[in-house]
């Protein structure tokens, strides 16, 4: 297992979320970061998330 970062913002730059969590590859934590977003209402702010190697995996400004 890896460990994935996914942070999400506000317009102002304030963080909303900055979370690790655990993935097997870099398809499971974009669906798992996805997952994360939609249950904390945060498809439509700012947000990343990025794998070990510094990967962006999801991107929305």
């Amino acid at each position: 297992m890896k460990t994935y970062k996914l942070t999400a913002f506000e317009a102002n730059g304030e963080k909303l979320l900055d979370e690790a969590f655990q993935a097997e590859n870099d398809d499971a934590a974009k669906s798992l970061g996805e997952k994360l977003l939609s249950e904390k209402n945060l498809l439509e702010k700012t947000h990343r998330c990025t794998s070990p190697s510094g990967k962006l995996l999801l991107f929305h400004s």
